[in-house]
C-alpha cells in the first residue's frame, strides 16, 4: 500500500466517487460525518484537515481524514464536533496503524467517536460507549407502532402536548429542509443559550464551527446535505434540529427550542415530525448519538451502536511526552464517566454554572 497525504480540496473526482462508492458498499460507513463533503468543509474552515489516500495497484482501498497538530499529534477531523471517525476503506481491507501514522507523520492520534468494524484502531481504544439509533426502513408509521410497542408513555405523552401546543398556540406545522438562514441563526442562538445553561462550552462560540455549519447548511445533494428542520405554531418557530445526512442515514447534531415553550416539549414533537419527513426521502435511520442517560433518546431507541474512543501512540519521544500531558486527566474523566454517581454530581454542578453565567447576564 501506498499512503499520500493531502489537503482536502486536493481530492479529485475520481477520489471522491471511489470514497463514495466505499461508503454505500460497507452501511456501517454510510455516515455523513465519514462523507468527502464533510472533509472537504473542514479543509475551508481549518488549515490543519488532511486526508491520507491509501492505495494499491488498482486504485484507492481507504481515505484517512485527519487533523495535523504541531509535535507530531494528530486529531480526528473536526473532532470538537464529529460525531463519526475513521478510515472510510473498501470492504475487507486492513490496515496497519503503525505504518499509517509514520506515513501521515504523526507519532500521536486522538479520536473520541470512532465508528465500529474498525479493527486495526481497536487496540488503542480507551472507553466503548453506545450510540442511539432510531430505525424506520419500513416507513414512519411502522416506526410509530414500534415505538407505540416500546415506550407508550412517552408517545401517549409527547402526542398530547402536540394536540395541547395546537390548542393553546396555534397550528402546529414542520419543515423538513429550511434555507433561511434567519431561520439558522434562530436554531444557533437557542443552542447557544442551552450550552450556557447547562455550563457547557458553547460550539456556536467558534467562529470556524459557525463557518462550517453555515457551509453544510448550503450543500444539498442526494449524496450529502445538511438540512434544517424547524418546528411552527402559528407560524411561530419553537424547535428545530440541524443535522447532515446521506442518502440513507441521518445524525442528530444540533437540536434546540424556544424555552417559552419549554411545558410542550416541542423538541420531542420536532423529532417524530423530523423522523416522518425523512422517512418520506428515502431516509432510514436517524443516529441521536451516545445517550448519556437521556430519557428522550432511550424512549426513541431502535437499536445501539458501539462508538469509541481512544489514543493511537507510536513508540517515540513524542508519544511519550503526549502520554504524560494527557493520561492523568483522561484517568480522571473515564473514572467520573465509570460512576453514575459522580457524573451525575458533575452534571449537576455544571447546569449550576451555567445557570449562576446565566443570572449574571441578565443583572
Amino acid at each position: 500500500m501506498r499512503v499520500s497525504v493531502i489537503r482536502p480540496a486536493e481530492l479529485g473526482p475520481a477520489e471522491i466517487a471511489a470514497w463514495r462508492e466505499m461508503q454505500r458498499s460497507s452501511p456501517h460507513l454510510d455516515n455523513p460525518f465519514l462523507s468527502p463533503d464533510f472533509t472537504i468543509a473542514m479543509g475551508e474552515v481549518s488549515a490543519e484537515a488532511r486526508v491520507a489516500v491509501i492505495t494499491e495497484s488498482d486504485g484507492p482501498v481507504g481515505f484517512f481524514p485527519f487533523e495535523r497538530h504541531g509535535g507530531g499529534v494528530g486529531a480526528a477531523l473536526g473532532g470538537w464536533v464529529s460525531l463519526s471517525q475513521g478510515i472510510v476503506h473498501r470492504p475487507g481491507a486492513e490496515f496497519d496503524s503503525d505504518a499509517l501514522l509514520k506515513a501521515c507523520g504523526l507519532s500521536v492520534w486522538e479520536f473520541g467517536c470512532m465508528v465500529d468494524h474498525q479493527s486495526w484502531f481497536q487496540p488503542f481504544e480507551t472507553l466503548r460507549q453506545e450510540a442511539v439509533v432510531l430505525d424506520f426502513a419500513d416507513g414512519y408509521h411502522a416506526f410509530l407502532d414500534e415505538l407505540r410497542e416500546r415506550s407508550p408513555k412517552f408517545l401517549k405523552s409527547t402526542l398530547y402536548k402536540e394536540r395541547k401546543l395546537g390548542r393553546d398556540v396555534g397550528e402546529v406545522t414542520s419543515e423538513f429542509a429550511v434555507r433561511d438562514p434567519g431561520q439558522f441563526r434562530l436554531l444557533r442562538e437557542w443552542k447557544s443559550a442551552q450550552y450556557q445553561r447547562m455550563g457547557r462550552p458553547d460550539r456556536f462560540g467558534k467562529a470556524w464551527v459557525v463557518e462550517l455549519v453555515e457551509r453544510l447548511h448550503a450543500a444539498g445533494t442526494d449524496d450529502f446535505a445538511g438540512p434544517l428542520s424547524m418546528l411552527y405554531a402559528g407560524g411561530r418557530p419553537v424547535a428545530g434540529h440541524f443535522g447532515l445526512r446521506t442518502g440513507t442515514t441521518m445524525i442528530g447534531w444540533f437540536p434546540a427550542y424556544d424555552p417559552e415553550y419549554a411545558k410542550y416539549s416541542p423538541g420531542l414533537i420536532q423529532h417524530l415530525r423530523m423522523v416522518e419527513a425523512a422517512a418520506k426521502i428515502g431516509i432510514t435511520s436517524l443516529d441521536l448519538g451516545i445517550s448519556n442517560g437521556s430519557e428522550y433518546k432511550d424512549a426513541l431507541c431502535s437499536r445501539t451502536v458501539p462508538v469509541t474512543e481512544g489514543i493511537v501512540r507510536r513508540r517515540s519521544a513524542g508519544a511519550a511526552a503526549h502520554w504524560l500531558r494527557t493520561e492523568p486527566v483522561r484517568r480522571v474523566r473515564r473514572f467520573i464517566l465509570d460512576s453514575p454517581a459522580l457524573y451525575g454530581a458533575a452534571d449537576k454542578a455544571m447546569k449550576r454554572y451555567g445557570q449562576l453565567r446565566t443570572r449574571r447576564k441578565t443583572q
